[in-house]
């Protein structure tokens, strides 16, 4: 650490932070606009994609290394985030944007980085000719790329909500589960819907670099779950005054040193810092669940009555604590709830604790929405859709970003399993409620914006 900025007990709890506490920067993701790529064919906008992100993000995976054995800093991922790629393509008479899609993977695999996010489309307030090409290429783009990520945003509270494009993501998901059934569906991992999408967020599969980024900017997701159940371990007695102060200064701990990372990253790749992003994501790995930290409150499992109210707290202490060692937080800042991805969200499920309709409502005061859940691969595309209008609802009504990523998996029921392997783990498979939403979701059109939404 440098030398005058940190104290000797600073660096030494902080050492065993990444020692005994599972703290990591989970990603450096290096956001590059692709505004100057577009061209009136798709081989020449696919060439000027490939070239410009190889030429930006070439070093980035060098310096992500350099950096961690540097500082002893765990860097889990080096990633890429594009401008919507429906943007990019407009103009190029494609018909078929998986070619773009192939491209990004070409890109990825050039420059090594984990994913690249941007297979992307905004339109919650309606579709382009470009956008429907786009949506209607992302089963094939995904079932063609490993490391491709897309999503789709479908509403805003200035805007209201697409129904019209809530119902064609039902099928969209659908058909990408399809594409991908040998593996679990695991094309549905890689697709987000949301409502309020950051377009700062450095973590996949919901990442794009949006119209209002710099040239090339680098954005730094931080986690550290172990580090808040560690430090709430300690105080077995503490009151929920006294709690949100140890995950306060827990979560300023952490963001210091993600606000390091970001600085030097951005230093030697040229690029603009932009934002961290404090949100607490899980792995399956033991000791680093989210779903523990709500446990060590006094839960006996993730999804008994008192979870919403331990979740809406801690995650607005750790945006407090982490906005105090940065004045640069951005993304989606919180806590994470993906059920494959938490060893606690699991266990939860698999006793019965925590049912799809318990994690909407966890939606209401978590960071993202509903996150890697399986589901029956027999669910209709319209529930699916009707479950994504519910979540798009909590966003908009609530004026914050909600998402979901929920992975239809053919041919398993519920009570079945689903393995993905590395950070996306494996889960039981949800039970959904067959109650029919079709005539809802035919009913097509737009659901207004709140009344809330007229702030100017």
């Amino acid at each position: 650490m440098p030398k005058g900025r940190f104290e000797d007990f600073e660096i030494l709890e902080t050492i065993r932070m990444f020692q005994e506490e599972h703290l990591d920067v989970r990603t450096i993701t290096l956001g590059i606009s692709l505004g100057d790529c577009a061209a009136t064919s798709a081989d020449a906008t696919c060439r000027r994609i490939y070239d410009k992100i190889c030429a930006r993000a070439e070093r980035l995976v060098q310096v992500g290394d350099d950096i961690s054995r540097e500082y002893g800093v765990p860097i889990i991922n080096k990633r890429v985030s594009v401008t919507p790629i429906s943007q990019v393509a407009a103009s190029s008479g494609a018909k078929d944007y998986a070619v773009f899609a192939r491209a990004l993977e070409r890109a990825a695999d050039a420059v090594g980085v984990n994913f690249i996010g941007g297979f992307s489309a905004l339109v919650h307030k309606g579709f382009t000719d470009s956008d429907h090409r786009l949506v209607a290429a992302i089963p094939e783009a995904l079932a063609t790329t490993e490391k491709v990520c897309s999503s789709v945003n479908v509403a805003t509270t200035r805007a209201g909500i697409n129904m019209d494009a809530v119902a064609q993501m039902g099928r969209t998901i659908l058909a990408a589960a399809e594409r991908t059934k040998e593996r679990d569906a695991i094309g549905c991992a890689k697709l987000v819907v949301f409502a309020n999408a950051p377009e700062d967020n450095p973590f996949m599969a919901g990442a794009f670099t949006g119209a209002g980024e710099p040239e090339v900017v680098v954005n730094v997701g931080v986690s550290g779950p172990g580090v808040v159940m560690s430090a709430l371990e300690r105080h077995p007695d503490a009151d929920f005054g006294e709690l949100a102060d140890i995950i306060k200064r827990a979560a300023f701990k952490i963001t210091r040193v993600g606000q390091l990372v970001a600085r030097e990253a951005s230093k030697r790749l040229g690029a603009e810092f932009g934002i961290l992003d404090l949100s607490l994501a899980p792995t399956p790995a033991v000791g680093d669940s989210v779903a523990r930290i709500l446990e060590s409150m006094g839960l006996e499992r993730t999804g008994a009555w008192g979870t919403t109210a331990a979740l809406a707290m801690l995650n607005d202490a750790v945006k407090k604590g982490g906005t105090m060692a940065s004045s640069y937080v951005g993304g989606l800042s919180g806590a994470f709830i993906p059920v494959s991805e938490d060893a606690g969200m699991v266990e939860a499920v698999e006793c019965g604790a925590l049912t799809l309709e318990k994690l909407e409502a966890m939606t209401c005061v978590c960071s993202v929405g509903i996150d890697m859940v399986a589901i029956p691969g027999d669910v209709s595309a319209a529930t699916i859709s009707a479950i994504i209008a519910d979540e798009m609802a909590v966003g908009v009504f609530n004026n914050k970003t909600t998402a979901v990523r929920i992975i239809p998996v053919p041919g398993k029921g519920a009570g079945d399993r689903v393995h993905f392997g590395g950070l996306l783990g494996s889960a039981p498979i949800l039970a959904v409620n067959r109650a029919d939403a079709s005539r809802f979701i035919a009913r097509g059109g737009r659901i207004p914006a709140p009344i809330h939404s007229l702030r100017n």
